[in-house]
C-alpha cells in the first residue's frame, strides 16, 4: 500500500491520540501523565523502548527497524505552557493553567501516528529509526541533556546519521512544509542589568545616584547595536521585556534593573551581541556614577539546518504532497526551538508544517494563544513527511 493509503488508515487514531494528549498538558520535565500516554502507545505497537534518560526521566526513546543498519531520528516536544485555555473545545485541557498552546500535542500524536506505519514495514526499510520524545522545549533545554545523555552518539541507541523534527506552523496552509538551509531560527539569549547607585529625595537628585535614569539610557543605548553595530543585512533583536526600580514619585531609589531578551542567526554575531551589550551598559553606568551587576544568561543555539539535509526535505515535500506544496522559506524567523541541540552534533532539518485551516491571515490563533488548537489535519501532512524521508535515506 502506499504511505498516503497508510497514514489515512491510522489518521483516526491519531487525531483521538492527540485530543487525549490535548486534555492532559505538563509543563517541562512534569510530564509524567504524557509519557505514560506515549508508552502506551508504544507497547500496543510493539515498539521497544527506553523510558527515560540522565536528568530527563520523562523522556521516551524508542528503535523500530535493523540497529546494524543507518539510524535516522524523528523528534517531537511533549511539553505544554502555563496558559488558561480559551478555545471551548471539547477535548480542551483538563489540567487547569496549563495548555498545549505551541502544538506539542500535534507533533507528538505525528510521530506516534508515523510510528505505526513505520513499524509495518519495518522490514523493508533501508534504515532504523530512532523516535525520540523530549520534554522539557520551552525554556528547560530537554533538547540539549537528552543529547548530553548520549541520545544521538550511540549510547542510547544506535548512532544517529540524520535527525528531523517538525513545527505546526499558523500563517501556513494546512497541506504546505516549508523550511530552508542554514539559520532558521534565532539563538535565544537574555540578560539581565541592575544599576546600583545610591537613593535619596527626589528634589535633590545631586545627593544620589540615580539607577533609574542609568537603566533608560541602557535600553536606548542597547537599541544602538542593532542600528550601529549590527551589518544591516544581518539579523538581530534587542527587547527589553521587564524595567523596575522605585517605590515612590518622590524617592530616587537604590536600584533599577532591566531585563532583555536577545536574538541573533549566527555564533559571531552572538558572542559580539553579547560583549556589545555588556560594554554598552558598563559604560552607560559609569557616565552615570552607579555600579552595574550584570548577568548573560546563555539560551538556545541558532536552529541551523543542513543544507543537504534541507534540500532533501524540500525534495522530498515536493514528491509527497505536490509541486506546490513546498514553499522555500526566504528568511529566519527570530523565535528559537532547542531541537538546535541536534543539529549542533548530526546533520538534519527542521521543517514547519501548515496548520491553518482557512486563508492564511484570516484570524487564526497564534503559537502560544490560548485559543491556538493544532489542526487534526495536518497529522497527516507530517506523518506522510517523516515516513517518506525514513524510506528515501539515504538521499540521492
Amino acid at each position: 500500500m502506499s504511505t498516503e493509503t497508510l497514514v489515512a488508515q491510522r489518521l483516526p487514531a491519531a487525531a483521538e491520540f492527540r485530543h487525549r494528549l490535548h486534555q492532559i498538558p505538563e509543563l517541562g520535565f512534569e510530564e509524567v501523565k504524557t509519557a505514560a500516554a506515549i508508552r502506551g502507545e508504544l507497547d500496543q505497537l510493539q515498539i521497544a523502548h527506553t523510558d527515560g534518560v540522565a536528568d530527563a526521566p520523562t523522556a521516551t526513546i524508542a528503535m523500530i527497524g535493523d540497529a546494524t543498519k543507518p539510524c535516522v531520528a524523528l523528534r517531537a516536544d511533549i511539553d505544554a505552557l502555563p496558559v488558561s485555555e480559551q478555545t471551548g473545545l471539547p477535548y480542551a485541557s483538563t489540567h487547569n493553567g496549563r495548555m498545549h498552546a505551541c502544538g506539542h500535542d500535534g507533533h507528538m500524536a505525528t510521530l506516534v501516528g508515523t510510528a505505526g506505519v513505520l513499524q509495518s514495514m519495518a522490514d523493508e526499510l533501508s534504515v532504523c529509526v530512532k523516535l525520540i520524545f523530549q520534554p522539557a522545549e520551552e525554556g528547560g533545554g530537554g533538547a540539549e541533556l537528552l543529547v548530553k545523555a548520549g541520545v544521538l552518539d550511540g549510547r542510547i541507541g544506535p548512532k544517529v546519521a540524520a535527525i528531523f523534527g517538525l513545527h505546526g506552523w499558523p500563517g501556513l496552509p494546512v497541506g504546505v512544509v516549508a523550511t530552508k538551509p542554514g539559520a532558521l531560527l534565532a539563538a535565544t539569549d537574555n540578560f539581565h542589568a541592575t544599576f546600583v547607585g545610591k537613593g535619596c529625595h527626589g528634589a535633590y537628585p545631586h545627593l544620589g545616584a540615580d539607577p533609574i535614569v542609568a537603566a533608560a539610557e541602557a535600553v536606548l543605548s542597547c537599541q544602538q547595536f542593532v542600528s550601529r553595530e549590527t551589518d544591516p543585512t544581518d539579523s538581530a533583536v534587542v527587547t527589553f521585556g521587564t524595567i523596575s526600580g522605585g517605590t515612590a514619585v518622590n524617592i530616587i531609589p537604590d536600584t533599577a534593573t532591566i531585563d532583555a531578551t536577545v536574538r541573533t542567526l549566527t555564533p559571531e554575531q552572538r558572542a559580539k551581541a553579547k560583549s556589545a551589550l555588556e560594554r554598552r551598559c558598563r559604560g552607560v553606568a559609569m557616565a552615570n556614577n552607579v555600579e552595574l551587576r550584570w548577568q548573560w544568561n546563555e539560551g538556545y543555539p541558532s536552529t541551523t539546518n543542513d543544507p543537504a539535509m534541507a534540500d532533501y526535505v524540500a525534495k522530498i515535500a515536493r514528491q509527497t504532497l505536490g509541486p506546490d506544496r513546498f514553499i522555500p522559506i526566504a528568511k529566519p524567523s527570530m523565535g528559537g526551538e532547542d531541537f538546535a541541540y541536534y543539529l549542533e552534533k548530526v546533520p538534519g532539518c527542521f521543517f514547519l508544517v501548515g496548520v491553518e485551516p482557512g486563508r492564511p491571515g484570516s484570524g487564526y490563533p497564534s503559537l502560544h494563544s490560548d485559543r491556538y488548537d493544532f489542526t487534526d489535519a495536518a497529522l497527516a501532512i507530517g506523518m506522510r513527511m517523516f515516513v517518506e524521508l525514513v524510506r528515501n535515506f539515504p538521499p540521492k
